[in-house]
C-alpha cells in the first residue's frame, strides 16, 4: 500500500476505534493511532492466521480498528500506572 492508502486506512480505523472506546486525539492523532493500530493489528492477525492489512477493504479496516483499540488500551494502562505513582 502507498502512503496515501495508509493515511486513509489510519483515519478510518482511528476514527472507528475512538468511536467505540472513546478518546479525543484530534485529526493527526487519529491518523497516527489508526496507522499504529494497523501495524499492531496486522501483526497479530498474521500471527493468528486471520489475515493481513494489505488494502483498504473491510478486513483490513476491522483488523486495523482492533489494533487501534489495543493501542488505546495499552496507552491508557501505561498512563494509569504513571498517575498512580
Amino acid at each position: 500500500m502507498g502512503i496515501l492508502a495508509w493515511i486513509i486506512l489510519g483515519l478510518i480505523a482511528g476514527f472507528l476505534a475512538q468511536a467505540l472506546v472513546g478518546g479525543g486525539y484530534g485529526l493527526l492523532g487519529t491518523i497516527i493511532l489508526g496507522i499504529i493500530g494497523a501495524v499492531v493489528g496486522g501483526w497479530l492477525a498474521t500471527q493468528l492466521g486471520i489475515g493481513t492489512v494489505d488494502a483498504i477493504d473491510i478486513q483490513s479496516i476491522v483488523i486495523a480498528t482492533v489494533g487501534a483499540i489495543i493501542v488505546i488500551w495499552i496507552a491508557r494502562s501505561v498512563r494509569g500506572r504513571r498517575l498512580a505513582r
